[in-house]
Formats: structure tokens, C-alpha cells, sequence
């Protein structure tokens, strides 16, 4: 059953993908075959179904048969009108979209929720005597009707006294670009490379886990090496390790020599030995001895968790200095909740919480601002310790100094509280 639509374009017959598929297919007075799929080529706000592919019995190749040769003889039936079969036999080339084969139960990546949805249905309009795809339908209006229980979903359409179907119009329904999508039928939804940074690494990470080994390192091979490492570093343990198998060794090295070394040892500690020692010949010498300590002792000196890229400021620097400077700097820092305030010497005197930071008046001065009791851990303390602190004051950020005082670096909550359970015990 079909919709008439009256548009600014004339008057249109809408109806859905999966109501042609299976349609039979007639040549003159003979069936030859059914409607497997269907062609389209992109036009922006539509695409345009191109060919009709048409599976064959008895193992015979199928037949890729151009639009304006097919008749609709209501949406069971269509007619060819071709002459000699053989002459439309052939495989979609590689930028021919296959809408049931590409589309159907892929998964919708929606910018707005950062929720997966997946296509039920594609809904298409005839017009003029052309054929378009219009939307996509991610409702469960469209998944009732997929799996034969229409009655079921017209009735609970009706009980809701509201539409339940859910359309995403064709030019919000956008592939990746074309080097991200190197396998066949690997077509993502309405995002692109360029949306994926401003997409928070918590909220891309959950997005990631409900694709597939391939998919997701696609994604990751066509994102910035810090925002995939960030991304990364979110993940779910198993999902982490299968990541890691999946992309190529020289990326999995880019995304993890960017870390903390604490995040780095988190990942490295889930693989086998070989992954394990081929991904750390492949990193910084300097980096790769904290991470081995912290893999192999449980009860690792602090000091390897460390991370020197956190902001350092002289006590008298004004707010509005210490602000042009948080702003120019920010995205290279892995500490950016708290300033530490040192003296001439390197020696931490006080620290500050980026939220009085920006709340205070520009001429002020740090040292007016500061907290000067500082809660600090030394080089030699342990894991434990750190995380008994995090546990007893809630800091987000602890410094680690020497016996004068002295900074000596900053161990991030996460990498200590969030790997605990895989380190130590």
C-alpha cells in the first residue's frame, strides 16, 4: 500500500523499500525474477534510484536493470522492458549505493542525541515517473512493519494518537567521505569526519561500542591522533583490545604514545605479550620505561603516573594573564581543573580550581586566590596511596613534589582511580 502526497513538485506516490523488495519481476509474459535491491546515486536532498537489481533463480547471475526500463505494476510487480536479459548482467560498481544491502540495519549516528539508531526502512516517492529516496526510517513503527507485524504497529500508531515514525530527510543522511569507508556496505549515517571532534570522547566512546570491530576503525583512522587517543581512552576494556587488533600498529602506537602513561599501561597491560612488545617498540624510549614499571610493579613509584603537561603559574600573575594563557594552552595540557602556583625555585606555594579562576576579577592576583595548603603526594609513593587520597578528598588532580617542595608533576584522578581494578589487583 502506498501514500498519495500532493508536494511543490507535483504529485508524488510514497512508499517503502522493503514494500518493492520481493516484488516479482516479469519480462513480457514471463517471470524471471524478483526485486533483490535497489540503485541509488546521491543528489543532496534526494538521491535517485538509478537501477533496479534483480535476483534470479537456480543460481543465475543477477540483473542490473536501469530505471527508466522498469514498470510498477503496484508494489508486488514490475515489468522490464529490456530485450536480451545477458546484456544487464553485472555487479554495482564501488560508488553505486545498494539501499537495502547499505542501508538497512546499518546504524544511524545521530549529531544531536549522540544516541545509535539503526535504518529500518528507506522510504522512496515516484515523481514525474522517476523514483527518489526521500528519508530514512529509524522508528519501531518501521521495525514492526519489517518483521511482518504491521497490524500491530498501525495499531499501536493509532493508540499513541501520534505519528510514531520516526524520518530523517536524505540530505541529513550523509556517507563518509570516501576514504573512510574502505569496505563494502560499510556506509555510516549522518556524520562526517569533520562532525566527529565535536563530538565529546565520553559520548563518542559509547557510540563506538555499538559498531563493529571494522567500523570503528574506520572512524578512528579518520580522526585526529589526539581526539581518537582521547576517545580511545574511554572505551570499555574489551572493546579497547579489539580496537587495538583491529587498526593497523603504527595508528594503535599514535593513539597510545599519546596518553599518560598510566592511560597507556591500562591498554597495554589488556593485550597479549606479542601485541604488547611490538605496539611499545614503536614509542618514545622514555615513555615506554614508566610504562613497563607501572605494568610489571603493582606497587609502582606515583611518579611514573605523572604527567609534566599541566599548568604552572607564578604567584603573581593577574586572573586575566592566567585566563589568555589557559585558552592558548588548554588542548595540549592533561591536567586542566587545577593552576599550580610555584615560585622562582619550582617550589609549589599554592593551587587554584579552574572554576575561581573564572570567577574572579581580572586584576587580581593568584596569590590572592590560591589555596596555599596544598595536598601533595612525593616520588616514591605508591599507587595505593594516591588513590587513598583521591578516596579522602575528592580532588580531581593530585601534584606530586619532592623533599623541598618542588613540583615534580601531576597524576590525573583517572589514572589512578579508573585503572586501579586492572593494575593492581
Amino acid at each position: 500500500m502506498s501514500d498519495i502526497a500532493i508536494t511543490q513538485n507535483g504529485v508524488e506516490e510514497r512508499f517503502f523499500l522493503t514494500q518493492l523488495i520481493g516484488a516479482r519481476a516479469w519480462l513480457q509474459n514471463r517471470k524471471i525474477g524478483r526485486v533483490k535491491d535497489l540503485v541509488a546515486a546521491d543528489q543532496g536532498k534526494v538521491a535517485e534510484v538509478t537501477h533496479f537489481q534483480i535476483g534470479r533463480p537456480f543460481g543465475e547471475p543477477a540483473l542490473l536493470v536501469p530505471t527508466a526500463l522498469v514498470r510498477l505494476d503496484g508494489l508486488s510487480k514490475v515489468a522490464l522492458n529490456i530485450d536480451a536479459p545477458l546484456n544487464y548482467v553485472r555487479e554495482p560498481s564501488a560508488d553505486e549505493v545498494l539501499l537495502r544491502d547499505y542501508l538497512l540495519d546499518k546504524k544511524v549516528l545521530d549529531i544531536e542525541d549522540r544516541e545509535v539508531e539503526v535504518v529500518y526502512d528507506v522510504r522512496l516517492a515516484m515523481r514525474n515517473g522517476r523514483l527518489y529516496v526521500v528519508d530514512v526510517d529509524i522508528s519501531r513503527y518501521g521495525l514492526l512493519v519489517r518483521i511482518g507485524l504491521k497490524s500491530l504497529a498501525t495499531f499501536l500508531e493509532k493508540r499513541a494518537r501520534a505519528t510514531t515514525k520516526r524520518l530523517i530527510p536524505w540530505s541529513y543522511v550523509q556517507a563518509l567521505p570516501p576514504q573512510l569507508s574502505a569496505l563494502r556496505g560499510n556506509l555510516k549515517l549522518n556524520v562526517l569526519k569533520e562532525t566527529l571532534t565535536d563530538i565529546n570522547p565520553v559520548d563518542l566512546a559509547d557510540i563506538l561500542e555499538e559498531l563493529d570491530s571494522d567500523q570503528r576503525a574506520v572512524l578512528l583512522d579518520g580522526m585526529d591522533t589526539e581526539h581518537a587517543s582521547d576517545t580511545l581512552e574511554e572505551i570499555e576494556p574489551a572493546v579497547q583490545r579489539d580496537i587495538v587488533f583491529t587498526l593497523k600498529k603504527e595508528r594503535a602506537a599514535q593513539l597510545i604514545g599519546d596518553m599518560t602513561p598510566g592511560q597507556a599501561a591500562d591498554i597495554l597491560s589488556i593485550l597479549p605479550a606479542e601485541e604488547k612488545r611490538a605496539i611499545l617498540k614503536l614509542l618514545e624510549p622514555a615513555a615506554v620505561a614508566k610504562i613497563e614499571e607501572i605494568i610489571e610493579k603493582q606497587e609502582s613509584a606515583i611518579l611514573n603516573f605523572s604527567t609534566p603537561n599541566y599548568f604552572k603559574c607564578s604567584p603573581e600573575v593577574t586572573v586575566a594573564e592566567a585566563r589568555s594563557r589557559f585558552r592558548e594552552a588548554a588542548k595540549d595540557m592533561d591536567v586542566v581543573m587545577y593552576f599550580y602556583v610555584t615560585d622562582v625555585n619550582g617550589k609549589l606555594v599554592g593551587v587554584l580550581d579552574i572554576k575561581d579562576l573564572f570567577m574572579a576579577d581580572d586584576d587580581t592576583l593568584l596569590k590572592d586566590l590560591m589555596v596555599e595548603n596544598v595536598i601533595s603526594l612525593n616520588g616514591n609513593d605508591t599507587m595505593k596511596r594516591a588513590a587513598d587520597l583521591f578516596l579522602r578528598y575528592g580532588f580531581r588532580a593530585l601534584p606530586i613534589t619532592d623533599e623541598n617542595d618542588v613540583i615534580l608533576g601531576v597524576v590525573p584522578y583517572r589514572d589512578v582511580m579508573n585503572l586501579k581494578h586492572r593494575i593492581l589487583e
